[in-house]
């Protein structure tokens, strides 16, 4: 087949732009621009585009512009960092997650039902991981301090604050009961803390509604998200395999426009969906902390002579029970259409949903309430129950994701995919796991400080039974988990420091230098070698997936059938078996409560320390690029607000001025200018040539989500724009080149560029050159020389004053147009 003839370029006014979109860790419009003194031309404190100052209005004026084009810049770092409050999103890091994995499933053709199933299983273990956070404050709140400590005079008693529902005092609150409906406050508190972040990030982010711009009807391909829209309907066709064709470029005449999934007119605009969505979650939070008050009292109402009737709870049982079934019913019909903005609100579900979950907390709370004389609290509240049928049914459901991710994969399989198609499974049990750790380190520290001198569980000197078992067991299996990553990790390093050694002859005949220098070149090799270690993520992640599975099984299996901590059930074992087991027990406990403190230490700096952000940014701002289609408490997808910025800036120049623009992204920026593009219609997307330069948009995005960035939706992107260009190095950890078939059309990748510049000491280079990696592309002199192809592809080039070729305004000087963090 012969590839797909490139569009003519068309009638241009001369006048040409540049558009930069800087990446992770955000910079400054000052610092994209090269010049001090900048002005905003539209947009707010939380993203908008700017220009220097001299050249606003400068579209007036074409002939002050021989010497390059205008630029400007899109700074959209405030959505993602700004104060040190922002490092709290951290906490909300497993929703995150397992957010992420709902937009990992295979690229595949055909199979609607299969990939539904997908999606409803993704937002049920989703669903799981809101229950498990509400349970685990139920644990602290209900279990530990209100019935455990509160009910036990050794604990109650050195502690002044539990005074009130001390049972010592023979108060009003002395009733199990009624210090259990006083303790619900605090994950009442928790559950509506999530309802109210998630609905304040909403208002400013999906409530955001894009221009919407005259297309003509289009073809929808891939699936609206899960396949399935408002009707349950499926509306793929043939799944993106002929995502990218236009008429415009070559289709058929009349045939029609076939858009990928990014390209859809209400993929970046999720308010229904995450109201929906918000309101299944927070039912499910406050039904949560319902049945934890309510059930306790049901449970004596029966065993027990109550002066309250049994059937009581019989009938709050039954309800709750209903409620429930209604909350799963929603997660499972995701009610939402992609193929226009969709601007409807279910305002009953949104308002009734939450608010009949809230009405059964209170009638829970006055229930357990009521004058029961007799009830007295010993032991633990019953929740070993709830917490191992939490962790079985998230080790199903990620198990049953697993088997219909390999269905999708095999049906269309790509070989670049992670994992072959299982990086959605992989990174779903990994979501589990990290609720696990920071739920159960929780329940570990505060029972720790509850407890006095003994250990909770072990029995002796403890004032307080401890948290449930299985809690105890799951902080076990952390050493251990630990200890069986260490030997790929060494081998990995080992791998690394070979495959350094074997490209020191090849680095220096690169470089043709005569008289090399041992540590400059072990110094380049190390640094491609360490930049190759990215590749070998999916292998590791594979692994600890694996192990936290297997390892989580044994756990829960330990815990039903001993029925005791793993301290006391190894005992009689021998020795080495029982000072193993204490050991892993007790280092377990503390490292699942350091996580969690140091994951907001780490978040904090990240907000505050720019080099710390730059390390962890890219893998926060891969996490937070996707719209919440799975789990509503997740951070908010800034994507929804920089898509449809890019794509209307560059829909009202080109049609205002109908000149040539040139979106130039570098690292994430690429990935939003991509995504741009997709969503630009014909008329402008013609005008419109795409520069990337340290670009995951195939390393990362197209390995770990092959049905939105895979090779049919890539090459449908290089059909679709006019032009294109990507920049990479082989000493960048993050960028790559995006390994488009040349058959195609124009060559694509351009790489890998010299890093450094030059190998030692030169007369044009008296100082060394630094080793640029992932920073700095605009340094490079292919930069301009690519940039100003790409504008001479576009469309007639106004003749340029002599001299200034390369070493125009914005490439010469190239610290200035095109700078971007990385």
């Amino acid at each position: 087949m012969p590839p797909a003839p490139q569009a003519e370029a068309p009638h241009s006014s001369g006048v040409a732009l540049e558009l930069l979109v800087h990446g992770v860790g955000g910079t400054t419009p000052q610092e994209m621009l090269g010049d001090p003194r900048t002005t905003r031309i539209t947009g707010d404190d939380t993203a908008a585009v700017h220009r220097r100052t001299e050249d606003v209005g400068a579209e007036q004026h074409p002939e002050r512009n021989r010497d390059g084009p205008i630029a400007e810049a899109y700074c959209w770092s405030n959505l993602t960092s700004g104060n040190g409050s922002r490092a709290l999103w951290l906490l909300l890091l497993p929703f995150m997650v397992v957010n992420l994995a709902h937009w990992m499933r295979p690229a595949t053709r055909g199979s609607a039902r299969t990939v539904r199933l997908h999606g409803v299983l993704v937002r049920l273990v989703a669903l799981s991981l809101t229950v498990l956070l509400t349970a685990a404050a139920c644990e602290v709140a209900l279990d530990l301090v209100a019935w455990q400590c509160a009910g036990t005079p050794e604990c109650s008693g050195q502690r002044s604050w539990l005074g009130f529902l001390s049972t010592q005092q023979d108060g009003w609150f002395a009733q199990p009961g009624r210090r259990l409906a006083v303790a619900a406050l605090v994950p009442t508190a928790v559950v509506g803390l999530l309802w109210y972040l998630s609905n304040r990030t909403w208002s400013a982010y999906e409530s955001q509604r894009p221009l919407t711009w005259d297309q003509p009807d289009s073809t929808d391909t891939g699936d609206d998200t899960d396949g399935t829209d408002t009707d349950g309907t499926d509306d793929t066709t043939d799944d993106d395999r002929t995502a990218g064709t236009d008429p415009a470029l070559g289709a058929p005449p009349g045939a029609p426009v076939v858009r990928p999934a990014l390209g859809r007119p209400g993929f970046w605009y999720g308010r229904r969906l995450v109201a929906r969505l918000r309101a299944a979650h927070t039912a499910a939070g406050f039904l949560t902390v319902a049945a934890a008050v309510g059930g306790a009292a049901a449970r004596h109402d029966r065993a027990a002579d109550s002066p309250v009737p049994a059937v009581a709870g019989v009938l709050f049982e039954t309800v709750l029970t209903l409620c429930a079934l209604v909350v799963v019913a929603v997660i499972c019909h995701r009610g939402r259409s992609e193929r226009r903005l969709d601007n409807r609100l279910d305002r009953a579900l949104t308002t009734f949903l939450p608010g009949t979950a809230l009405a059964l907390l209170v009638w829970a709370v006055v229930y357990a309430a009521w004058s029961r004389p007799a009830w007295v609290s010993s032991g633990a509240l019953p929740g070993e129950a709830v917490f191992r049928t939490l962790a079985l049914g998230q080790g199903l459901l990620v198990v049953v994701l697993a088997v219909v991710a390999l269905s999708l994969y095999r049906r269309a399989p790509e070989p670049r995919t992670t994992l072959h198609g299982l990086g959605g499974p992989a990174v779903a049990m990994l979501a589990c796991a990290l609720g696990g750790v920071m739920t159960g380190g929780v329940a570990q520290r505060v029972a720790d400080w509850l407890d006095g001198p003994g250990t909770p569980g072990m029995g002796a000197g403890a004032d307080i039974e401890g948290p449930p078992v299985l809690l105890s067991w799951q902080a076990s299996v952390i050493p251990v988990l630990l200890l069986l990553l260490l030997p790929p990790l060494v081998w990995l390093a080992v791998r690394t420091a070979r495959h350094a050694r074997r490209l020191g002859p090849a680095i220096e005949a690169e470089y043709e230098e005569k008289h090399p220098e041992p540590g400059r070149t072990r110094h380049i090799a190390r640094t491609r070698a360490t930049a190759a270690l990215t590749d070998s993520a999916p292998g590791i992640l594979g692994l600890l997936s694996a192990a936290t599975l297997l390892l989580g099984a044994g756990a829960v299996t330990g815990s039903w059938l001993t029925g005791e901590v793993p301290g006391l059930a190894m005992d009689g074992t021998g020795p080495f078996l029982e000072s193993a087991a204490e050991t892993a027990q007790s280092t377990g406990s503390w490292m699942t409560g350091f996580g969690v403190i140091l994951l907001v230490t780490l978040g904090r700096r990240a907000y505050r320390d720019v080099s710390a952000r730059r390390t962890i940014g890219i893998l926060w701002d891969v996490g937070t690029f996707w719209p919440r289609a799975a789990h509503p408490f997740a951070p908010p997808c800034y994507a929804e607000r920089a898509v449809p910025d890019l794509s209307s800036r560059m829909c009202a120049w080109t049609g205002s001025t109908r000149g040539r623009l040139v979106i130039s992204g570098h690292s994430q920026g690429s990935v939003l200018a991509a995504a741009a593009v997709w969503q630009l219609p014909d008329s402008a997307r013609r005008r419109v040539a795409l520069l990337t330069y340290g670009s995951p948009i195939e390393r990362l995005y197209g390995r770990w989500f092959p049905a939105y960035f895979g090779r049919v939706p890539l090459e449908g992107l290089q059909r679709s724009v006019h032009c294109w260009r990507n920049l990479w190095r082989a000493t960048d950890p993050i960028g790559g080149p995006v390994r488009i078939d040349e058959g195609q059309g124009h060559e694509v990748d351009r790489g890998p560029l010299k890093d450094p510049l030059v190998y030692g000491r030169t007369t044009e280079h008296p100082l060394p050159e630094p080793i640029l990696g992932h920073s700095d592309y605009q340094a490079d002199p292919v930069f301009a020389v690519e940039r100003a192809a790409l504008l001479e592809r576009l469309g007639p080039v106004v003749p340029q004053q002599a001299g200034a070729g390369a070493q125009d305004r914005g490439g010469a000087a190239q610290g200035s147009a095109g700078r971007s963090s990385g």
